[in-house]
């Protein structure tokens, strides 16, 4: 371009895209304005501007168009770092793209082999653990409740809370394992449940109880995002399907370890002790010790594993990676007789961390809690912004995919795994309630009941000078009859309840009939000494067996399903297996219209787990290949929590109707299957994917 000067001036785009100005005659400088000016008269000074101080001049060369010098550099400035920018952007860009394909060669150079088996079986006993905390509640309820004198709505709210407690532990502590590590929000994950489990097994208060349990919830919520991640970047491309799939079958096991233990502790009254008459710990507490162990043994395990290498390097922490992967090298290779075999990956490519940096730069300055704060707040962003960062468009349409599929499973397994023991137990209840024993207008006098009274109903009846001493009365109802000089001693009842009923003369020694067993009752000089106030026991309830061998079969009919997903889930690939597992477990549910007794209901029970556990299988591995590495955690965490907010939401809609129709639940565990399978056709597939 020309000045109004006449000296001629270029510009010029160097690489990198920053601009560079050159003029014939110029300057040393380079600034074409500022050198070899014509010279000027001071009366050539416009009349405008004459008088006007220095500050307010304005530069002669506004009217004809002419930059001025100071805005010629700031354009120069900008330029460069537009230019940088885009430099850093591109190098950036080539290392986030070879840090996956180099990896990849780094971890087929370490092999599959020991360390890889050693990690497998600790990160079994954690996933053990959550499978435990799922069937813990259901067990121990049927005892709680009486032990702790817990009301119909208190007992729904145990379960929802624990529930909703899985649900906040899965979206905490996956969106946090993206940050702090895999190992260290494990290790902590595991602590807090073991922790929270014990204190709820020796709470004596339900309020305490229900507390401990939430919190224990919340605790193992977070393992199952954490340790499908954790194993997957310790695994190359053509191992991980499989093993990811022998991986779950350690819930199974949570489930059988569960059922089995429930059966042989539980029903034992006599296994327990007592401090005191405050302080008491039945079979139901040392059940939930017991169930303790396989955290117990996840976490020690844990502390002895290294933090994955992955994350590491996500984290620009090459050296403790490169320590890491050489352990796994060095490890394995010596297992299979080759110890020479020498580590050689020497320069591995790691992204910048920016954001980490800023945290360090501010954590070093202030106090104490200032450095806590900062550090943390910053954490929250980063985590914060990595859930927002789900939404971009290239992860948007198949996480929406992944949501699907992950909710419409998850609703009809849990819908129908709520189903299935109600469903048994309300045939049950109706077979007993067949069998009842109604008396009307009997006359008893002088009579002594030392048998015990099981399911019967006494209408308008007559107990004149009668005793009832060291017997049980079960399920027994007393409506509108006269107890007149009667003797209670040592009786223990279930169940059993009098309705407007007259009470005379009448003594009650030693037992546990009290007030809320008398409804609507006239006392007239009635006598308690030694009531059993409160809540007891009763550990010879059939259904509670029946319960727990039901849990039993159903946790061991997914045995086959699970080696079937492992065999061939780098065969066939993960969308076959999601999609076809869901639509042949849709299937299965028209079955249930055939199930009229509850051997029935318990067949076909094991069929649809059996057929289903597939599709859980293919969706955790596709769920973890899917999200790069600065975001499994997270993405994995919030299909978790999906997967626990279909479950509530699935066992409130199943459970009201039971009894009352079958075929709504059936329909509905229908169409969630056939949606979730469909649309898990449309997922990519990740079998030959390296994780990105």
């Amino acid at each position: 371009m020309d000045d109004p000067y006449h000296n001629t001036v270029s510009q010029q785009v160097t690489e990198g895209g920053e601009y560079t100005y050159t003029q014939d005659g110029g300057g040393q400088d380079g600034y074409p304005y500022q050198a070899d000016y014509p010279p000027q008269d001071e009366d050539a000074r416009s009349d405008a501007t004459e008088g006007a101080d220095d500050d307010e001049r304005m530069y002669e060369g506004e009217y004809q168009g002419v930059p001025h010098p100071d805005e010629i550099k700031e354009a120069r400035r900008a330029a460069r770092m537009e230019a940088r920018r885009k430099a850093r952007q591109a190098v950036q860009q080539e290392e986030d793209d070879n840090l996956p394909e180099q990896y990849e060669t780094i971890m087929e150079d370490c092999g599959h082999g020991r360390f890889q088996w050693m990690l497998f079986f600790v990160l079994g006993l954690a996933l053990m653990a959550d499978g435990v905390d799922g069937f813990v509640v259901g067990f121990v309820l049927p005892s709680a409740e009486k032990d702790m004198c817990i009301s119909n709505s208190d007992k729904g709210l145990l379960g929802l809370l624990v529930y909703v407690a899985m649900m906040v532990g899965a979206l905490v502590w996956g969106g946090l394992s993206d940050k702090m590590g895999r190992r260290k929000c494990l290790i902590y994950v595991l602590t807090i449940d073991l922790v929270f489990s014990f204190l709820s097994c020796v709470s004596q208060s339900y309020g305490f109880f229900l507390f401990f349990r939430f919190c224990s919830g919340f605790g193992i919520g977070g393992s199952i995002p954490i340790v499908y991640t954790y194993y997957a970047e310790f695994l190359q491309m053509d191992k991980r399907g499989e093993h990811l799939s022998w991986l779950c079958m350690f819930w199974m096991l949570g489930g059988l370890y569960a059922s089995f233990t429930a059966w042989g502790i539980i029903p034992h009254y006599g296994w327990g002790f007592a401090i005191g008459s405050e302080f008491q710990i039945h079979s139901w507490r040392l059940f939930i010790l017991v169930c303790l162990f396989p955290a117990l043994a996840a976490l020690v395990g844990v502390v002895f594993m290294p933090e994955s290498p992955r994350f590491l390097l996500e984290s620009a922490r090459h050296d403790e990676a490169w320590m890491i992967l050489r352990q796994v090298h060095d490890t394995n290779w010596k297992a299979k007789g080759e110890p020479e075999r020498v580590f050689t990956a020497t320069n591995i490519k790691t992204p910048e961390t920016q954001e980490d940096d800023f945290i360090e730069i501010q954590s070093d300055t202030g106090t104490a809690f200032q450095r806590w704060t900062v550090r943390h707040m910053t954490m929250l962003q980063q985590v914060m912004a990595n859930i927002m960062s789900l939404s971009a468009p290239e992860l948007r349409l198949q996480g929406l995919f992944l949501f699907i599929v992950w909710f419409c499973l998850a609703f009809s397994y849990h819908g129908l795994g709520v189903w299935f023991p109600d469903m048994i137990k309300y045939m049950q209840h109706e077979e007993y309630e067949s069998e009842v024993k109604v008396f009307h207008r009997e006359r008893v006098e002088r009579f002594h009941f030392n048998f015990s009274l099981v399911n019967q109903i006494h209408r308008e009846g007559e107990y004149i000078h009668d005793k009832f001493a060291n017997i049980e009365i079960k399920s027994v109802k007393f409506e509108d009859s006269l107890f007149e000089n009667c003797y209670f001693e040592d009786v223990k009842s279930t169940n059993t309840f009098f309705e407007n009923c007259t009470i005379k003369n009448t003594v009650f020694y030693n037992t546990d009939l009290w007030q809320e067993k008398f409804k609507d009752c006239r006392m007239e000089n009635a006598t308690f000494l030694h009531p059993k106030k409160g809540c007891h026991l009763n550990f010879q309830e059939e259904n509670d067996i029946v319960i727990y061998m039901v849990s039993f079969l159903g946790s061991l009919a997914v045995l086959p399903g699970n080696i079937i997903s492992a065999l061939f889930m780098d065969k066939i690939g993960r969308i076959r297996i999601i999609g076809g597992s869901m639509l042949v477990s849709a299937a299965c549910t028209f079955l249930l219209l055939l199930s009229f007794s509850q051997g029935a209901v318990i067949c076909w029970q094991c069929l649809f787990y059996g057929t289903s556990v597939a599709a859980w299988n293919g969706l955790e591995v596709i769920s973890v290949e899917l999200y790069p590495s600065s975001k499994r955690g997270t993405a994995f965490g919030i299909l978790n929590g999906i997967c626990k907010f279909a479950a509530i939401l699935a066992s409130f809609i199943f459970a009201a109707f039971i009894g009352i129709t079958k075929i709504i639940p059936i329909f509905l565990a229908f169409i969630a299957l056939v949606c979730g399978g469909l649309v898990a056709l449309k997922l990519p597939e990740t079998r030959e994917k390296i994780l990105s």
